[in-house]
């Protein structure tokens, strides 16, 4: 309980709280970076909330001719302070917050760290924090919803080991000192004086609340964060720009868009007149909207001549939420709250596989991959054949 691979700021009988002493203080030993130093080890940061990553993770190490290391997060329920039943929620909204990224480690990848670290898997990979909906009531009784950052006062918010280092403001008394969270963080030391940070939540009655975060939470944030963006690094995620990758969104984006109104004016009996108004750029880009890009076309890459975009049965679409965060560019809800696929191309192929894997009411059809370099294609395609 007081080793060193705890979190700052948690709460336990060997890190009491107290006047002089509120919790762990030492930055968090990573077990697997340590795995990861040896050079010749095969190591997995996983959860069970994760199962496809952990299981892949348990066959590449077992397969390994190296030692391997199966580093887990599996919540203790009362010693986490959560529900006997949250364990794997808890999991899941670890992994969200950075409090326990996903990644693994093949040294047989490659020769450099960058080639043999992978962290799939994680959610918002190119931000500091994923984000999450939050609903709520307000004070007419409607229905609201706000977006809100993932971070680990969010996590560990949820945790009766953190619970004394939040506390709740009283509507009469938020003020603008009060600061969201994440944005408290983003403050250089000077600027946080007499800043109050604070996340959103809900009350028993689904009423927003502001819930004031200590010091020590700001800190273990500060540290969480610092590892994710050296994780990055490691990868060669921090300032990488995939040129191809650019190229291909904004096209399937521009011709997602060109698709739908399209179908909406052929549907009024207008599509010819939409055609002839359209620039040349956008005319060019038009045929790419029924899966049939050319050659020279601005030079993006054209697609597969056999390409099968993702799609969704959509009206069996249970809102488990998996596809919205593993793939959110792919997939968002409709106003019905059931799933439906915004740009087909909106994510890397694997993570349209994930979801198509996790989704419980099984009813995402991967379709084929646009991309055949993405890495370890073929397995991608052998898994996505479960599901057409």
């Amino acid at each position: 309980q007081a080793c060193t691979s705890g979190f700052i700021s948690q709460v336990a009988d060997m890190s009491p709280y107290g006047s002089a002493w509120k919790g762990k203080e030492e930055v968090r030993k990573e077990i697997s970076l340590i795995g990861l130093a040896h050079r010749t080890t095969y190591v997995l940061q996983g959860a069970p909330s994760h199962a496809t990553h952990m299981l892949e993770g348990f066959i590449d190490g077992l397969n390994s001719r190296d030692p391997a290391l199966f580093n887990l997060y599996a919540p203790c329920p009362p010693e986490h302070g959560i529900g006997d039943d949250m364990a794997e929620k808890q999991a899941k909204i670890a992994v969200e917050s950075r409090a326990y990224p996903l990644l693994k480690f093949d040294p047989r990848a490659g020769e450099t760290i960058e080639d043999c670290i992978d962290l799939d898997g994680n959610p918002a990979m190119d931000a500091d924090w994923p984000e999450y909906t939050l609903n709520y009531v307000d004070e007419d009784g409607s229905e609201g919803r706000i977006t809100v950052p993932m971070t680990f006062a969010d996590f560990a918010a949820t945790e009766g080991r953190f619970g004394k280092h939040f506390s709740t403001a009283p509507h009469d008394t938020w003020n603008d000192d009060m600061v969201p969270f994440h944005e408290f963080l983003d403050l250089g030391e000077d600027d946080r004086e007499g800043k109050y940070p604070y996340i959103w939540a809900v009350d028993g009655d689904n009423r927003l609340v502001r819930v004031l975060c200590s010091q020590e939470i700001v800190n273990s944030a500060d540290e969480r964060r610092s590892f994710w963006r050296q994780l990055k690094g490691l990868a060669g995620l921090s300032n990488a720009v995939d040129a191809d990758a650019l190229v291909r969104q904004t096209k399937a984006e521009m011709a997602q868009a060109l698709s739908s109104a399209l179908l909406n004016l052929a549907a009024s009996g207008n599509a010819d007149a939409l055609l002839g108004d359209l620039p040349a750029s956008a005319e060019s880009a038009a045929p790419a909207a029924a899966g049939t890009a050319t050659p020279g076309n601005g030079g993006a890459a054209a697609l597969p001549a056999d390409y099968e975009a993702v799609w969704v049965e959509t009206p069996e679409c249970t809102a488990c939420d998996e596809c919205i965060n593993i793939a959110p560019g792919v997939f968002q809800y409709s106003p019905e709250k059931q799933a439906v696929v915004v740009n087909p191309q909106g994510n890397p192929y694997r993570d349209i596989v994930k979801s198509a894997e996790k989704c419980t009411a099984e009813c995402i059809h991967p379709g084929t991959p646009w991309d055949m370099s993405e890495k370890d294609i073929d397995k991608l395609i052998k898994r996505a054949e479960l599901y057409h």
